[in-house]
């Protein structure tokens, strides 16, 4: 299994990359984060040019069921976010030429 890219990795190579201390690139990528999030609960979506578009939405409450019990039950509503790549980026991920 392949070892996911963490905050302190990103903060990590970032400030391998430029002359900025640790706490300064942390802060700024705690920023970005931040920005991120906000923009996703304010206007439902985060676009960024090149990657993808990340969507929330809500779902509606629906029925289930309890798997030990077999018993019914109401899964409440619930917001959910969705990543969509954009097409230039799927097409490198592919080894496609854009």
């Amino acid at each position: 299994m392949n070892k996911a890219l963490t905050k302190a990795d990103i903060v990590e190579s970032i400030y391998a990359q430029t002359e900025k201390n640790r706490a300064e690139v942390k802060n700024i990528v705690e920023t970005l984060l931040t920005l991120m999030k906000q923009s996703i609960k304010k206007d439902h979506a985060l676009l960024i040019s090149g990657f993808g578009k990340f969507e929330a939405y809500d779902k509606k409450a629906r029925k289930g069921r309890n798997p030990q019990t077999n018993a019914s039950i109401t899964l409440p509503p619930r917001k959910v976010v969705v990543f969509r790549l954009s097409r230039k980026f799927r097409a490198e991920l592919n080894g496609e030429e854009a």
